[in-house]
């Protein structure tokens, strides 16, 4: 059998660059390799947008087609929806008793959030509950692998400071058992690893914060051309002439080595920019912009096909399709916990 991956989204609207070069990459990339599991997170989307259901069912069915547009294929991945995924919800229950409050709330993708998203003290008391959530999406499935964006990662150490306290509590592993032979040992998870995408973090359009469409700095995979090279036009260096020596760490070249795929010309604009050599910022901005409008021209002529309500009902039929496998590997996965927990009293089937 093939080693699993688990990974998913929050559905908070279509995808961005950052989504690519940070996690949907691998994604594509990987699934000849790996038995690969797409999760939409979408109760975790209710932690901080409880009165907007219908607009969290719209970006569930927008993320999907931008995971088919971007080469994600339903014959070889499962694609599954959170909320049907009872064993889920479970778990996250279970876990919730293995991980100090304090530690939660130290988690620093959470408290990032907490202050970029402007929350304040005014969140729910469900947001934090989906740090010990993002556990559950991941274990219900035994993956041995993550993809995910740098910002994610703490994320996936709660999740394996969970699985070894688990497979220790309730399974009898040792803690001097190396993490890598928990399973061996007995413990009824692997403990997963993060894999970190090409582009851990890309930065948006304005350099300041990571790429997000609630800031409006992002850079979108459904963005025509023409937005594309506009987006990129905004971006600033501070440099005022072709012929002053530049900065190659800006940020106008984090996405010069982030989408133009020619080294040798990435090595040339990367030589001359330093120099002065003539050549000015807006010369670097077209070649970027239209290096990422030949990345995104093949996803959305695919996206384009998905358009509308018969994508929507495409869209609809792969989730149930999907779901129906991820509730067995699921369902699986929580009655081996139980029966670790002492609480396996009967079987139970989904309908």
């Amino acid at each position: 059998m093939k080693p699993r991956i688990l990974t998913g989204d929050t559905p908070t609207g279509r995808l961005h660059l950052g989504h690519w070069v940070g996690s949907l990459e691998n994604r594509v990339r990987l699934q000849e390799q790996y038995d690969c599991f797409f999760l939409l997170a979408n109760m975790h989307a209710f932690t901080t947008r409880a009165d907007k259901p219908a607009d969290i069912r719209q970006d569930t069915l927008e993320i999907v087609k931008d995971w088919l547009a971007a080469g994600i294929d339903p014959d070889r991945s499962t694609i599954t929806l959170q909320t049907e995924v009872p064993a889920i919800a479970e778990l996250t229950w279970f876990f919730a008793m293995l991980l100090p409050f304090n530690k939660v709330m130290r988690n620093p993708t959470l408290k990032t959030e907490i202050e970029t998203k402007g929350l304040g003290d005014t969140y729910s008391f469900g947001f934090p509950m989906y740090a010990v959530g993002q556990c559950a999406d991941i274990l219900a499935f035994r993956p041995e692998l993550v993809p995910v964006g740098e910002d994610q990662e703490a994320h996936i150490e709660m999740c394996r400071d969970v699985a070894l306290k688990f497979n220790q509590l309730y399974c009898g592993v040792g803690n001097r058992v190396p993490p890598e032979e928990h399973q061996t040992a007995g413990g009824a998870f692997p403990i997963p690893k993060a894999l970190i995408g090409r582009i851990g973090r890309l930065p948006g359009i304005d350099g300041k914060q990571k790429m997000s469409k609630s800031l409006g700095n992002a850079i979108m995979l459904s963005d025509p051309p023409k937005d594309v090279q506009k987006k990129i036009n905004k971006i600033t260096t501070g440099r005022q002439s072709p012929t002053e020596p530049g900065d190659t760490s800006n940020i106008l070249f984090t996405f010069v080595r982030a989408f133009i795929r020619d080294g040798a010309r990435v090595a040339e604009l990367e030589r001359r920019y330093a120099a002065g050599d003539n050549i000015g910022d807006g010369h670097v901005k077209q070649e970027v912009a239209e290096a990422i409008n030949t990345l995104l021209a093949p996803m959305q002529e695919r996206r384009a096909k998905l358009d509308g309500p018969a994508g929507d009902d495409v869209v609809i039929d792969l989730i149930r399709r999907g779901t129906r496998r991820a509730n067995t590997i699921a369902e699986e996965t929580l009655s081996m916990a139980k029966q670790a927990m002492q609480l396996d009293f009967g079987p139970r089937t989904l309908g």
